[in-house]
């Protein structure tokens, strides 16, 4: 077991979740629905045998063209997360080609949505970045 093991008494945010490559941890709160909607989004279309519809087929615009493929991802995103995140109200979506390790500009596109809670006394917006390709 980790340092990082919490138990029930720790639970302090009905929201919460197993923290992803952190055994024993937890995600509470706004970082609870943060990596619901980063899992929601790296998930392909298909992939969980339980939940058939259940992710975002952001890979099957990776080799479109840049000018096709950024409001198609921007479309997917918004139908996976205003259908598998009931708790969040979507403000922006952003999909920004990124140059990386000698790569051109497009090689990874980094999406950031920008989010806030559909029941929240503040009007704060946060934010889920993820990079796609993730891990490919």
């Amino acid at each position: 077991m980790s340092n990082n093991a919490v138990t029930l008494v720790d639970i302090t945010s009905l929201d919460w979740s197993l923290e992803l490559g952190n055994i024993g941890a937890v995600v509470q709160g706004l970082q609870d629905i943060d990596q619901c909607i980063a899992i929601i989004l790296t998930t392909p279309r298909g992939s969980d045998p339980l939940r058939p519809t259940f992710g975002a087929d952001l890979w099957s615009f990776i080799d479109n063209p840049i000018s096709s493929a950024i409001p198609s991802i921007v479309k997917e995103v918004a139908a996976a997360i205003t259908m598998w995140e009931p708790r969040v109200t979507l403000q922006s979506i952003q999909v920004t080609p990124v140059a990386t390790g000698g790569l051109p500009a497009g090689a990874h596109l980094n999406v950031m949505v920008t989010w806030k809670l559909k029941v929240a006394r503040s009007s704060s917006t946060e934010t889920t970045t993820i990079d796609l390709p993730r891990g490919a």
